[in-house]
């Protein structure tokens, strides 16, 4: 688990859990703008390697196209390092309520 968040599992109130849904809302618009972004530099690669003759745009076109496949690369690496800790964090915390009611 995130070393952030270890410290918190056992003192986790309602306001802690609607933040990390938050926090999970936010991950996730962050991936779909990494997407935005990355498919915004391939479609201006393709297009400019297909509409335009000037050979320095046919270069940037070509170049366009990788850097938006790192683009996606990234924003999912990113997106599901954010995702693990949180999804355990979620996980523990329903684990724990589930036994506090058994116990009661």
């Amino acid at each position: 688990m995130n070393k952030y968040y270890e410290k918190f599992t056992d003192k986790m109130i309602l306001r802690d859990l609607l933040a990390a849904d938050r926090t999970q809302m936010a991950n996730e618009r962050t991936l779909l703008a990494y997407m935005r972004t990355a498919l915004t530099l391939f479609i201006a690669g393709v297009s400019f390697i297909q509409f335009f003759s000037n050979i320095v745009i046919v270069y940037i076109g070509w170049i366009f196209i990788p850097i938006g496949v790192i683009v996606t690369a990234t924003g999912v690496r990113r997106y599901y390092c954010m995702k693990s800790p949180l999804d355990k964090l979620k996980k523990e915390k329903s684990d724990s309520d589930e036994s506090k009611e058994k116990e009661i």
